[in-house]
Formats: structure tokens, sequence, C-alpha cells
């Protein structure tokens, strides 16, 4: 399994780091929870620099959550290790982050200088361009649906819950909850990105009741795929282009 650069970090999955320190993938994910709860009450610190929420398909389809672990994130689990097997996770992943770095530090293009290069080069072009199809469809998927769309479906499509997906919105400073109901923050209002469209409902009472809910415009939905992409955040289509 290689290193992924997400939104320019370098990151480990955890089903590899769990190999790694030994333990199984539940207990890892249980683990980085757990930091992530911690890391959260804590407003000027940032979880996603640390563990990046993630999935991918097992051997039945299913898709399955992980984490893309930083360098940084690496090293807070490391330093619950000890002895031996501490140094070796540390070595082992000290090794990984300093050969991508090596990597990406090599002259990005190179002139073919024969024939079977220039073959090669065209054949690594077209896998590239496969690779970015997924992210293409999606982006084509949000500029052709002009409808609103509930966070229900958006958070699906990244392989979450709506309560999760609303959390992360949350904690990542977009939208703050009020009476039941989902609101952008200021420096997101009037942007045309939400339309909040009225429902009604029944209290305990059995009184009719009226309220809002807030859906995102093609506009906010672009918004949402650019903003979380920056962060590392990114749509299982996309995702299953780059495992």
């Amino acid at each position: 399994m290689e290193l992924k650069i997400i939104a320019s970090k370098f990151s480990i999955e955890s089903r590899e780091v769990a190999k790694m320190v030994g333990k199984t993938h539940a207990h890892l994910i249980r683990d980085i929870e757990t930091y992530i709860d911690y890391i959260s009450t804590e407003p000027k610190l940032d979880s996603l620099k640390y563990f990046i929420e993630s999935s991918y398909k097992d051997s039945k389809g299913e898709i399955r959550k992980c984490y893309l672990i930083t360098k940084m994130g690496c090293e807070m689990i490391a330093n619950k290790l000890t002895g031996q097997k501490g140094v070796m996770f540390t070595a082992s992943y000290v090794d990984k982050f300093n050969k991508m770095e090596r990597k990406i530090e090599k002259p990005k293009f190179e002139l073919p200088q024969t024939f079977s290069e220039a073959l090669r080069l065209a054949a690594d072009v077209i896998d590239e361009n496969q690779r970015l199809k997924p992210a293409a469809d999606y982006t084509h998927k949000i500029l052709a649906n002009r409808s609103l769309e509930t966070v229900s479906v958006i958070a699906k499509n990244y392989g979450m819950s709506p309560i999760k997906f609303n959390k992360l919105l949350h904690e990542l400073g977009i939208q703050f909850k009020q009476g039941g109901v989902w609101y952008l923050y200021a420096k997101y209002q009037d942007k045309g990105y939400t339309h909040a469209e009225p429902f009604e409902y029944s209290d305990t009472n059995g009184n009719k009741k009226l309220n809002n809910t807030m859906k995102w415009t093609q506009k906010g939905q672009k918004f949402l795929y650019d903003f979380l992409k920056a962060k590392g955040i990114l749509p299982i289509i996309e995702l299953e282009g780059i495992v």
C-alpha cells in the first residue's frame, strides 16, 4: 500500500498502520477516534492535521471506514507505544515519509530521449487521465444537477451518515445548529450556497408546526467539494480512483 498525497499532506492509511503497530484495524480506529475526541475539545487544534476520515471497499465490495494518518498523526500514535514496538513503528513511518519527500523532489517531467520512452510517457498520461476521471465525473455530476440537494445525499457521496457529515461541517467552521436547524456561519451566508426550505411537522401534542430545513444549491455543492478536497476529504468515487 502506497502513501498518498492528500491536500499537500503525506498520509498512510490506517489499515497499514494497524499492521505496523500490531493492532487490529478496529482497535486502531477506536484509538484514533478517541484522539479526535480529545483534540476536538481544544478549538485551536485541528484533528484533520492528524487524522482524515476516509473509506475503502472490502472484499465483499462494501464501503468501510478508515483514516488517512499524517506524519503528525503517526507521531501521536508512536508516543503511545513503548519499547521495541514503538521504535520499530517510528523507524518505519519516518522512512516512508522521507521516501515520499525524496520522490516529489525529483524533476516532474523530462523529455523522452527514445521512441520507447515516448510510448511509455504516452501510456503514463493515459493512466493519469483515467485516475483523474472520477474527479471530473463527480464535478460534472454536481454541475449537471441544478436542483437543491439534501445533506443526506451529499453525505452518502462521501460515505458518511448525515449526522457525521453535519458534525464535520460544523467542526470545519462552515455551519452551526440552532433550534434543531443548521445554518451557515456569517462568512458563508448570502453567497447562494444554501436554501431554507420550510416543512410541516407535528409536535408531541399533535400541533402542526413549521420549521426550515437547509438544502444545498449547485453552487453550494461545488463549494463543499472544493473546500473538503482542500482538506483531503474526497467523495467515494474519487477515493476508488486513487486506491
